[in-house]
């Protein structure tokens, strides 16, 4: 596979670009992304699904466009795709053989199950893992759904339901009897489904999500990944179907570019979940661009990372870690430590893995700035440690690495983070033991020259070296109660 691609994702409400680059060979990143809403879709329902002249000459000029973005990051690979409203333009033909011709681009029209199927893969593989959960992704022309039990796939489901289509066909015409006959008509094909967790997936979806975070304070600007439960989404649909106007929709957080169409999508998610017996509710910042690119980095594995393979940590290890040595010296300390003490401090087990992956992500910052390392090192994995995590687990590891060797995290971290983090005592207990697992290396050896063991609060640090560096870095640290640590 090219080391950058790009994928164009033509949808019925927008057409969207993103260049990733690969650092290895199942890690990658995102160098640009672009969006248009050309709203290729515009009266095609009202004229049996025809695509109008306008809307197609707006889609032509914003392909045209990214072309040259790709052009301009030197992109080796161009997988272009179009969804519900291409698929379902009996003239279709005319738009796609003009931008072949005009614009060398070959445009691959996927059915409605593929459709539901990548962004499956998107979610299976870029999300926290999920059992029993049920994807939705509204667009503009069509939804798909796709149930998800670990990282398996099954159940792709495609409706004709969509933001724009039901728009102009029921809500244009004040028509909200018929637009909810028609969606629970259509919904009857999800009938038999019994997932307890809906993950949504496209713009209506995260425009209602950001605007839920935003309203309740939230701490961590990140939606992908985040949660909340079916009593706040019930509750926010119903405060957007009952508003008045345009100013009650911006009240509420919901962006301008999605006023035209955010209550047709609402309805369709109100009856989703009259539907289900929903308890939990997750957001996804990835869908089917991101899918069409894992159908092709993962096509020889099933469309699957490999077991135990996170690619947003081999990014940052790839992209800022230079002493992957030291990196991979203090994960194994901090396992060691944790797995000799977490009885003796009453830590919940659960912490191991992010205690060890903050350690081996520590380095990180330094590639940076050495003198700012910690913050720099906090920055990107709040930042970028983006797939695979939920927010607990990011606000932990992260929040380890500004505090690392330093004081305990303040109050004020504590408190905004509250409800992402573990609790005081355990927090604290956990910043302590992780500052010893860097003390313990401050003399950077080639291999570990030490072994630990630990009796009755006494962490007794073995070896035939001196560790003086060690030792005085130790000295700087304060544990409370019984514990103590001798060389």
């Amino acid at each position: 596979m090219s080391k950058r691609v790009t994928v164009i994702d033509i949808g019925s409400n927008s057409v969207r670009m993103v260049v990733y680059e690969k650092t290895s060979r199942f890690s990658f990143h995102i160098l640009h992304e672009e969006k248009s809403k050309v709203r290729i879709s515009e009266n095609a329902y009202k004229n049996g699904a025809n695509l109008q002249e306008v809307p197609m000459q707006r889609t032509f000029d914003a392909l045209k466009d990214f072309l040259s973005i790709s052009n301009s990051f030197k992109s080796r690979k161009i997988l272009c795709v179009a969804t519900s409203a291409l698929r379902d333009a009996p003239n279709k033909k005319e738009f796609i053989h003009k931008v072949r011709d005009r614009l060398k681009l070959n445009i691959k029209i996927v059915d409605g199950q593929k459709e539901a199927y990548l962004g499956a893969i998107a979610c299976a593989n870029l999300l926290p893992e999920q059992n029993s959960a049920l994807t939705i992704d509204i667009g503009g022309g069509s939804t798909e759904f796709a149930l998800i039990n670990n990282k398996d796939i099954s159940n792709t489901l495609s409706l004709k339901l969509g933001t724009v289509r039901i728009k102009e066909l029921f809500l244009d015409r004040d028509n909200v009897e018929d637009a909810i006959n028609y969606i629970d008509e259509q919904l009857e094909s999800i009938a038999d489904f019994n997932p307890s967790t809906l993950v949504g997936i496209g713009g209506t979806f995260r425009a209602i999500s950001n605007a839920i975070m935003k309203n309740s304070d939230y701490p961590l600007d990140k939606l992908h990944a985040y949660e909340y439960s079916q009593e706040i989404l019930e509750d926010f649909i119903s405060q957007i179907l009952d508003a008045k106007d345009n100013n009650a929709l911006k009240e509420l957080g919901i962006a301008n570019n999605r006023f035209d169409v955010i209550k047709s999508g609402t309805l369709i998610l109100q009856r989703v979940l009259k539907k289900l017996s929903i308890k939990n509710i997750i957001t996804s910042g990835v869908g089917v661009r991101e899918g069409v690119y894992l159908s092709d980095l993962l096509r020889n594995s099933k469309h699957k990372f490999p077991h135990n393979y996170n690619t947003s940590v081999k990014y940052l290890i790839d992209s800022y870690i230079q002493e992957k040595n030291y990196s991979n010296q203090l994960n194994t300390i901090a396992k060691k430590l944790f797995d000799l003490t977490t009885g003796f401090f009453s830590l919940d087990k659960k912490y191991r893995y992010e205690f060890a992956l903050a350690a081996k992500l520590y380095p990180a910052g330094s590639s940076v700035h050495f003198f700012s390392k910690n913050k720099h090192s906090y920055y990107l994995i709040q930042t970028a440690l983006e797939y695979g995590f939920t927010h607990s687990e990011i606000v932990l590891i992260a929040t380890l690495n500004k505090y690392a060797t330093k004081k305990l995290p303040s109050e004020s971290h504590k408190q905004k983070y509250q409800s992402l983090l573990p609790d005081s005592r355990s927090l604290d207990t956990l910043s302590n033991l992780f500052s010893l697992s860097i003390a313990l290396l401050a003399h950077k050896p080639r291999d570990i020259d030490f072994d630990l063991e630990f009796v009755d609060g006494v962490l007794s640090v073995i070896s035939k070296e001196r560790l003086y560096l060690a030792q005085e870095a130790v000295k700087k640290l304060s544990f409370d109660g019984d514990f103590r640590v001798q060389f």
